[in-house]
């Protein structure tokens, strides 16, 4: 029996929202970290089926990834830090990869998006814990480097429910290209993955009997509508902080939680 949506539920998806915004905007993390895991345990003390849980969480936090990155795109791009060519010859890549990944999503258990998040929030604490940056091996590949490239970003992405930034900026930092420029065209590639993985994870649901109500496909509107009003204004405010408060010792402390919480994925 699903729950209706309660005050105390539309209060959990906006803290979900502010949160997930200061962090992004603090330390330039993906939000989708943050939301996947808390709308896991939101949507199980809704009710929701367990067999489509994660399907409903990846979707519902990639809508999310929409509002976020065209926002953050928008700045970065009036500050001319976007490197419009490598966008461009990225994004067919990443949507073929959003669409492979919605189609895997649909066909694999909740269980197993389950786990894949929990290894990848795991190594993403990790991650952060140690600082760890690629250092740059060569410039950015050719047209179809980028491509392939984009594709298994795309993929990954969206079976994690991410805007891809943990993925596209160790990955430009690789290539060669400035911190600055990385974080710009990884705001830039979150906005096509977020939108053809929602599309194609909409469509994907909507044959599914299981669904709650309120749901386009797995898309539990709700939650997406309420986050990413959040969001918007919540990730600025993260951005101005991170020029006062101690960052290294915040990214230590976030550290902490994701491996807690990847943990806490991981056990059934």
């Amino acid at each position: 029996m699903f729950t209706e949506i309660t005050l105390q539920i539309i209060i959990f998806y906006a803290f979900a929202g502010i949160f997930a915004g200061l962090i992004g905007g603090m330390i330039g993390l993906s939000g989708g970290v943050i939301i996947v895991p808390v709308l896991h345990f939101l949507f199980i003390q809704q009710g929701f089926p367990l067999e489509i849980l994660m399907q409903l969480a990846v979707t519902t936090s990639l809508a999310t990834i929409i509002v976020t990155s065209s926002s953050a795109t928008y700045v970065h791009h009036k500050k001319g830090a976007v490197l419009w060519p490598a966008v461009n010859r990225l994004a067919p890549g990443l949507l073929i990869g959003a669409c492979l990944g919605a189609v895997l999503a649909d066909y694999v258990s909740s269980f197993v998006l389950r786990t894949i998040f929990g290894v990848f929030e795991v190594l993403v604490g990790i991650q952060i814990w140690l600082d760890l940056k690629p250092k740059a091996h060569s410039a950015l590949p050719g047209t179809s480097g980028l491509v392939g490239s984009g594709v298994g970003i795309g993929l990954l992405s969206t079976l994690m429910g991410i805007g891809g930034g943990t993925l596209t900026v160790p990955f430009l930092l690789w290539c060669n290209v400035n911190m600055r420029n990385a974080v710009a065209v990884s705001s830039a590639c979150g906005f096509p993955i977020a939108v053809a993985a929602t599309i194609a994870l909409v469509i994907a649901g909507l044959d599914e009997q299981a669904v709650p109500a309120h749901s386009l496909g797995y898309l539990y509107w709700p939650a997406a509508v309420i986050i990413s009003a959040m969001t918007i204004f919540s990730a600025p405010l993260g951005a101005r902080l991170a020029h006062y408060l101690p960052i290294a010792t915040l990214k230590r402390v976030f550290a902490i939680v994701l491996v807690i919480v990847g943990i806490r994925m991981l056990i059934p």
